[in-house]
């Protein structure tokens, strides 16, 4: 008589294996943002050549940066961490200006054809810098599509607010900024931070913003000269004017690089590190990464919400980014979120105060409460199959005793 037994206790371990395999089931899968890989090319094993923010200071010789040999094979993390294919289909910003202040951008580099107006300095990257970063913002990937930027339809004006050889200059920055404001430009990207504050460039940025601008800038310089660790925590320019979108740089994981530059009043975080583009010569890529890296992608995105929302003031674009951003200690960037989102006080007027609590639209009441009621069904699904196999267990062990309640001695046929 223990054979019925042996079955029933194998029937009843498997049941319980799989209710221990169902259950998992019910953990939502978004419960944190995709991590990317740790590797700082993106995992996918890309060697590519480095792109400098700058020449060193000491190398006043220094030859332009080359063309690089080696092209991407794939899509690297940070666009995939920003769901741009997905993006595209609801917005390229096209129609929209991108004022570019940087080390210029080359007129003619891969992915950027007709698309660049550039004027004297501005023309002549010799760096390479602002062209890498223009193909972040507008760039087509020529002949590689998956590395597209974040508004494949946006124009570029590039303007320089360095010296050639990458190096940050106030009085520049000053009047790229007029310029780009007389352009009527729709979105200016400040790639450089400035050390200190004047009141020139606080004027600029205002004049800006009273334009209609929304005015995206650095919060950190990069790269750090030293290690981030031995430098105090300082505000740099024009991030700190009220007003201007400061944005720092992210590793895949969603924390800032080791050795990262502290400063405070940081309204966003983007990609940062290990990022694909182009540069001035050739058709090659380069791996680039910093503050700047990530507010190139910020004025990319600010371009697709001015596109698809034509009708939001600046001040409405820049809620927008921050209001659908993924929740983290710093808020990180979530183009496809921008623009399609409804929010409910999107046009707001110019000067309105941002959302007290931007994240709210962020919700999560309907798919914890989906959670649960997965998570009820599961356990009173697996209640009910050890129910019916307790149920025959019992039943078969009845009828071998022949009905009698367990215990009962044997009768007196037996």
């Amino acid at each position: 008589m223990r054979r019925p037994a042996r079955g029933a206790a194998r029937l009843l371990s498997g049941a319980g294996l799989a209710a221990a395999l169902l259950l998992p089931a019910a953990v939502p899968a978004s419960a944190a943002p995709p991590a990317g890989p740790p590797a700082a090319d993106g995992g996918k094993g890309q060697r590519l050549p480095g792109m400098p923010s700058a020449f060193a200071a000491d190398d006043e010789d220094a030859p332009c940066t080359p063309a690089s040999g080696e092209k991407a094979k794939k899509q690297d993390w940070s666009r995939q961490r920003l769901d741009l294919d997905r993006l595209h289909r609801h917005g390229t910003g096209a129609g929209v200006t991108v004022a570019l202040i940087d080390t210029g951008v080359a007129t003619g580099a891969a992915g950027l054809d007709g698309r660049v107006l550039a004027e004297g300095a501005a023309a002549d990257d010799c760096v390479g810098h602002g062209t890498f970063l223009a193909g972040l913002i507008a760039g087509t990937g020529g002949g590689t599509p998956g590395l597209a930027g974040v508004a494949p339809g946006a124009r570029i004006l590039a303007l320089r607010g360095t010296d050639a050889r990458g190096r940050a200059d106030a009085g520049l920055v000053v009047r790229a900024l007029h310029e780009a404001t007389e352009a009527r430009a729709g979105v200016i990207a400040v790639a450089v931070a400035l050390p200190r504050r004047d009141a020139a460039l606080t004027r600029a940025v205002a004049e800006a913003r009273r334009a209609g601008a929304v005015v995206v800038a650095a919060a950190t310089p990069d790269p750090p000269s030293r290690g981030g660790d031995d430098v105090p925590s300082r505000t740099y320019w024009p991030a700190g004017e009220p007003g201007v979108l400061s944005v720092a740089d992210m590793l895949p994981g969603g924390t800032r690089p080791e050795g990262a530059l502290p400063t405070d009043g940081i309204d966003l975080a983007a990609p940062g590190a290990g990022v694909v583009s182009g540069g001035p010569r050739g058709k090659g890529h380069y791996l680039g990464g910093g503050a700047s890296v990530a507010t190139a992608y910020t004025a990319g995105a600010a371009a697709v919400v001015r596109a698809a929302h034509p009708d939001d003031s600046a001040d409405a674009v820049t809620r927008r980014l921050t209001a659908t951003a993924y929740p983290a200690d710093i808020p990180q960037l979530d183009p496809y979120a921008a623009v399609t989102t409804v929010l409910g006080d999107a046009a707001a007027p110019a000067g309105a105060a941002p959302a007290a609590d931007p994240v709210t639209v962020r919700d999560t009441a309907s798919a914890d409460r989906a959670t649960s009621r997965a998570g009820l069904l599961v356990l009173l699904g697996s209640a009910a199959v050890l129910a019916v196999l307790w149920a025959g267990f019992t039943l078969s062990r009845a009828r071998a005793r022949g009905w009698r309640p367990a215990g009962a001695g044997p009768t007196a046929r037996e």
